[in-house]
């Protein structure tokens, strides 16, 4: 392939609409956000503003994102996002696995199972669940029928949690697939051979190996939990809203842009700090690979 300096026009032409796109509709808008975050709303006449602003008038509103109530919902959105990247992992490891080993011609039918969520609106899929767990639902009238009173499924925590993991699951089980498919399966056999067991084989050659299935996952997996609103308002209540139902709250009812923009901001910082870590741990496993 050429350099691209020798054909500085071409490249410029094919980078030129992407970069547009990317100027007008990412960077400006995200440029005005972080604006506003150092912004508060205006006094007109002694009555604050609906949508006037006075620009860059300090750091106000990072600062009442320190509020104990703010900082509990970030820990809660932390804590919660890392439940539900675990239970994806370990209830989507064992899935992959299964598909790689299943006879070749079931592969494809399994995978399109995986993928089919994601043919369907998430609020769609969001109000079947909510149908579901719901008093007069499928389980509860399912239990009705053996004598067992309806649970209150809704409105819990391991609602949320369990929505979380309904919607994530198959973001988890595709990469770990892709690895798991990769994998040289003689190593496996080796293993067996010099005596491993299948426990040992896995902990010691297996996980190893579809390391970087299991990073994946766990990105993609974690940062949108920590950004998801629509899956703790409709299964959860006030006392289990998430970071995005807040800054949601602030860009809507509330009608407080610039501390929403603050909170989106922080959330940001967050997950560039998720993303260091992953490039962290890449480049370890390279360090040690060439080693």
């Amino acid at each position: 392939m050429e350099d691209w300096k020798s054909n500085s026009r071409v490249f410029a032409t094919l980078a030129a609409p992407g970069t547009v796109w990317l100027l007008i509709f990412f960077l400006i808008p995200l440029g005005f956000l972080f604006v506003l975050s150092f912004s508060e709303k205006a006094l007109i006449d002694g009555q604050v503003s609906i949508n006037e602003y006075d620009y860059l008038t300090g750091f106000s509103n990072y600062i009442r994102s320190i509020n104990p109530d703010i900082i509990s919902i970030f820990i809660r959105t932390l804590w919660w996002s890392a439940l539900a990247t675990i239970a994806c992992l370990f209830v989507g490891y064992p899935i992959a696995f299964g598909i790689c080993f299943m006879p070749e011609k079931w592969r494809p039918l399994a995978l399109l199972l995986i993928v089919l969520p994601f043919w369907i609106n998430l609020l769609i899929r969001t109000y079947a669940l909510k149908t579901t767990l719901g008093t007069r639902g499928v389980i509860n009238t399912a239990l009705g029928w053996i004598g067992i009173e309806p649970i209150q499924m809704l409105s819990t925590t391991p609602a949320v949690i369990f929505g979380l993991v309904y919607v994530f699951l198959p973001f988890m089980i595709l990469p770990l697939y892709s690895t798991i498919e990769r994998l040289d399966k003689s190593y496996l056999e080796a293993s067996l051979d010099l005596g491993a067991s299948q426990r040992q084989t896995f902990f010691k050659v297996t996980l190893p190996l579809t390391m970087p299935g299991v990073v994946t996952g766990i990105i993609l997996v974690f940062i949108p939990c920590l950004g998801m609103f629509l899956i703790p308002d409709e299964l959860g209540n006030t006392r289990s809203w998430m970071i995005g139902n807040v800054i949601q709250a602030q860009f809507g009812a509330s009608n407080d842009w610039p501390f929403g923009s603050a909170l989106s901001f922080i959330l940001m910082l967050l997950t560039f700090l998720v993303l260091f870590m992953q490039w962290g741990f890449e480049r370890r496993s390279k360090g040690v690979k060439a080693t």
